[in-house]
């Protein structure tokens, strides 16, 4: 008797934990919770390492647009506050050497404009009238110049003058006449003529004085000579710039003058230059191009003129970004991808590296991609935004070993919603038992006893890297109970060269294996249901979505979201057509038109047989919106169940507006609830 009443108490101590677990349906994620969201973003330390000035973003609801507003926090997180929150979007803030201005960008009269703040009282001052919006802000260290970059518009004869129109006609818009290799860049469309070239404007306000010229584009970061006469910068001045798009060089102009001294030259690209504290040394990033498909970006050290380059961080197998000068001179601070998860370390200048802060990212809301930034403060703390599986970004700091995250901006909205469960899974692939690692996201409530459907989200790229980070997008499908699997298979980045190039001039190829054996290693787990798995992927992942329907029909349904589908047309369409060719095939498409072709999801599109949407943005110019119309055809001919779904006005990264993000994901559950095994 004893044993039948311990046994009736476990089974109603364990009901009410299956029922405390399931949660409500008001507890659950819901897309039009998207509006909600906030994240931290573009954080700067003050100088003195004190305060913190971030870009608080959120989303109107009316607008659906972001609006972005400046905020401060003390560096011990107190005092959180606005400096200025209105309907306008602030951004790019940067502090004075001192540490009493702060410099930011605001189209709050009208066009984007340079603007200061007075910090010990809040004056503030417009400080230019440009036509264009600035980029790349820096002070000068003496504190009495602000530099930036600035597209500067050209024109050019029409290539044969209209007749006169007679007074009061109205005519059609006049031809457009193209002759740039590059003439449209997605999320821009097609572009203005003109360069990016930099600026000068005094920090109390006045005309700006442009200080470089001609038919290139001068990119930032910007960087001072501590004596505040010399400004360094990289930019792709060669010849034949417009087909080399890795190529760049370091340079250095003279603010008085206007001298361009070249400090560079190398076949591959160098950018990102700082100058140290002292002026003395130069640090930047670049590598020797050998064009392969992907290359570890190195850190480099050379004098003020260029002399005595030497790599600082040949034994480092990860890329290097965002190098920064500690204040002694001694060290750059720098971020880096490892294994997913973005990092930030100190590299002295033998190459010895110690890692500083981890967890960064969360500015990108929708896939799990690495993201984030940081600043660094004299006393060499640092603020960065800060990410979890649970919440987007928010303001962080490290110094000394320890972290501490600032702020909560989401806890209002996530602490009344259940998210779901995120966990590590690695596995060896089936095509040489190389470990392959990934993540699964289980809806909340989860329970082992039961059998789930299963999504593999696979990323784009190829060659960039998911990680333990978070993801509106896989949040929203767990919550529609599904068990989410995304993965780093082989050709992603942030492990290494030899593992990135595994797919060099053979993708999509073997990652086909590495993600087949991920699935089969989750079900192998219990919990998913092997009659109800579905795929869906983005750009590079629309490509191995488009693949692995080609190959298998073991899944129900799938999505192609802007994929390409025939590598020759988009080799000769995408908005960077120099590169693609040149070092994802190494020939042009008429010179190897089997390679294109064997490597094209198209080549398979006669094996389909699992019912597949197709969504794309209708102003994609990466991977243009005729490469899923091709596929869309190819599948109603052959009288596969497919639909196209189409974005207005959306990009390549087709979720720019909290509405497309909503969409998209809809649109992708909606399509797998249709084929979705009862």
């Amino acid at each position: 008797m004893k044993n039948v009443v311990m046994a009736a108490l476990a089974a109603l101590v364990l009901a009410s934990v299956s029922l405390a677990a399931e949660p409500p349906a008001a507890k659950r994620f819901k897309s039009i919770d998207v509006f909600q969201l906030e994240y931290a973003d573009d954080v700067q330390i003050s100088p003195d390492g004190s305060r913190i000035a971030y870009v608080r973003v959120s989303h109107d609801i009316m607008t659906d647009r972001a609006r972005r507003n400046l905020w401060l926090v003390n560096a011990d997180g107190t005092n959180n506050r606005p400096l200025r929150s209105e309907s306008k979007s602030f951004m790019s803030p940067r502090w004075s050497p001192d540490g009493t201005r702060l410099a930011y960008v605001s189209a709050a009269e009208g066009s984007p404009q340079l603007y200061v703040r007075w910090m010990d009282t809040g004056q503030t001052a417009l400080l230019t009238n440009l036509v264009q919006a600035p980029g790349a802000i820096a002070w000068s260290p003496d504190g009495k110049s602000i530099a930036f970059t600035q597209f500067v518009p050209s024109s050019k004869p029409p290539l044969a003058p209209p007749p006169e129109k007679p007074q009061g006609a109205s005519w059609a818009p006049p031809v457009k006449v193209v002759d740039s290799v590059v003439y449209r860049a997605d999320g821009q469309g097609f572009l203005d003529i003109g360069f990016n070239h930099l600026f000068i404007v005094s920090a109390e306000g006045g005309t700006a004085r442009q200080l470089t010229d001609g038919d290139f584009n001068d990119d930032g970061p910007l960087s001072f000579t501590p004596d505040s006469k010399h400004i360094v910068f990289s930019a792709n001045r060669g010849a034949d710039w417009e087909r080399d798009p890795q190529e760049s060089e370091v340079f250095s102009v003279e603010l008085a003058s206007g001298k361009l001294t070249q400090l560079t030259s190398r076949d591959g690209p160098d950018n990102s230059p700082v100058v140290s504290p002292d002026g003395k040394r130069i640090a930047y990033l670049g590598f020797d191009d050998r064009l392969q498909g992907y290359q570890i970006t190195h850190l480099y050290v050379m004098d003020s003129d260029g002399g005595n380059s030497r790599l600082v961080t040949g034994q480092f197998d990860r890329d290097i970004e965002s190098p920064r000068w500690s204040a002694d001179g001694r060290g750059i601070h720098f971020a880096f991808d490892d294994r997913g998860v973005k990092k930030l370390g100190l590299v002295s200048l033998d190459g010895k590296v110690r890692n500083l802060a981890e967890n960064v990212g969360g500015t990108d809301l929708g896939r799990p991609y690495t993201s984030g930034m940081f600043s660094v403060a004299r006393n060499g703390r640092v603020a960065f935004t800060h990410t979890s599986v649970s919440s987007p970004s928010n303001v962080a700091t490290a110094m000394g070993g320890t972290t501490r995250v600032l702020t909560a901006l989401n806890d209002d909205l996530f602490g009344d919603k259940a998210l779901g469960a995120v966990r590590e899974i690695k596995w060896k692939s089936s095509h040489d038992q190389r470990e392959i690692q990934g993540w699964v996201i289980t809806p909340p409530g989860f329970d082992t006893a039961k059998k789930y459907p299963m999504i593999l989200e696979i990323h784009g790229g190829p060659f960039t890297a998911y990680g333990p980070n978070y993801t509106t997008e896989l949040q929203l499908m767990a919550a529609a109970g599904y068990i989410v699997l995304y993965t780093n298979p082989r050709g992603s980045t942030s492990y290494g060269e030899e593992f990135g190039n595994l797919i060099h001039h053979a993708y999509p190829g073997n990652d086909y294996d590495d993600l087949m054996s991920g699935v089969d290693a989750l079900i192998a787990q219990g919990n998913v249901d092997p009659e109800n798995l579905f795929v869906t992927g983005g750009s590079g992942g629309g490509v191995l979505t488009a693949w692995i329907v080609g190959k298998t029909d073991r899944f129900r349904a799938a999505v192609v979201a802007k994929p390409v589908i025939n590598w020759s047309s988009f080799a000769l369409t995408s908005d960077v057509t120099p590169f693609f060719y040149k070092y994802w095939f190494g020939a042009y498409p008429w010179e190897q038109p089997e390679q294109y072709w064997k490597r094209s999801p198209l080549s398979l599109v006669g094996n389909v047989k699992t019912p597949t949407m197709l969504l794309v943005g209708e102003v994609d110019y990466r991977t243009p919106i005729g490469e899923s119309e091709q596929y869309y055809q190819a599948l109603k001919l052959r009288k596969i169940d497919t639909v196209m779904v189409r974005i207005p006005e959306a990009s390549h990264g087709m979720v720019s507006r909290p509405s497309n993000l909503i969409a998209k994901v809809d649109n992708i559950l909606a399509w797998f609830e249709r084929y979705r095994k009862k």
